[in-house]
Parts: C-alpha cells; sequence; structure tokens
C-alpha cells in the first residue's frame, strides 16, 4: 500500500477533528458557510491541496518516466531531470504547508471552544473559592450566609473635621 497524500492526510485530520465525513463537511461548508468559518477555512485550504497534491503527482510521475530502470539519460535530459525534481520538491513543499494551515485551523477551532467553556469555569471555580473564604461574623452558625457587603464607596461628611 502506497503512503498516504497529503491530501489523505489533510482529509482525516479534517474528518477527526469535526466528526463527520469528508463529504457531509463539504456540503455544510458551501450552505452555511457563516455557520462555522473555521470549518469553511479548512474546505478551502483543503481544495487547494487538491491541485497541488495532483501536481505532485503528475512531477513525479515524470521523474520517475525519465529515471526508469534501465534507461541511460541522455545529456539533454539532465536539465528535464532537474526541473522535475525541483518542480517536485516545490509541490511537496506546498503541500506541507497547506497541511500545517489545517492543522493551525484546527488548533484555533479547539482553543475556541475551549475559551467557549474557560470563563465558565474560571467563574464557578472562583464563585466557589470565595464563598469558602468569606468571613463570618461571630456567633453565626457556619449555615448561615455571611451578611452581604455595602456597595458603592462610604459617604464623607460635608467637609473636612479637624
Amino acid at each position: 500500500m502506497p503512503d498516504a497524500t497529503a491530501l489523505d492526510q489533510a482529509t482525516a485530520m479534517i474528518e477527526k477533528a469535526w466528526g463527520h465525513s469528508i463529504d457531509d463537511l463539504e456540503a455544510l461548508a458551501v450552505r452555511r458557510p457563516n455557520n462555522d468559518p473555521l470549518l469553511r477555512s479548512a474546505m478551502h485550504i483543503r481544495s487547494a491541496l487538491v491541485v497541488t497534491d495532483n501536481a505532485a503527482a503528475v512531477r513525479q510521475d515524470r521523474l520517475h518516466a525519465l529515471t526508469r530502470s534501465g534507461h541511460v539519460p541522455t545529456f539533454y535530459d539532465m536539465e528535464r531531470i532537474t526541473n522535475a525534481a525541483a518542480d517536485l520538491h516545490v509541490a511537496q513543499a506546498e503541500s506541507r504547508t497547506s497541511l500545517q494551515a489545517i492543522s493551525y485551523v484546527i488548533e484555533a477551532r479547539e482553543a475556541a471552544e475551549t475559551a467557549d467553556r474557560a470563563p465558565a469555569v474560571r467563574l464557578a471555580q472562583a464563585a466557589v473559592a470565595r464563598s469558602a473564604h468569606a468571613p463570618r461574623t461571630l456567633g453565626r452558625s457556619p449555615d448561615q450566609p455571611a451578611p452581604s457587603a455595602g456597595v458603592g464607596p462610604s459617604v464623607a461628611g460635608p467637609g473636612p473635621h479637624r
């Protein structure tokens, strides 16, 4: 079995992050792009990766044809081999860049999901911590809540007192 292409890797990453098949996600990204802009970004990068992946496959086939077994390249083929290898290298670099971009979009999605939950969790923890450290008035039982503190600054008298 051949190695997974960059497109296969991108598809697997996107399907794992969103939990749906790529066909469902493509339809969702096209029909309702405003519902999940990060999905739309990931799918846009993936569509560019389709082109890059095809270009890499064509360049790899060209390089294999020029360097096939039993074939001795002519002097004029050397430049074609060099150009094919350089083009393949560029296409593979573009594929890696697209994969990295998709991973950044997925990381941003995960960060946004945890950021939505984090304030509520931190506020709940802070409230529990404050209630545990609230001062009690002497003579009150632990079950009774502490009286609420006055709101606003204390009012000063009409003038300076000397």
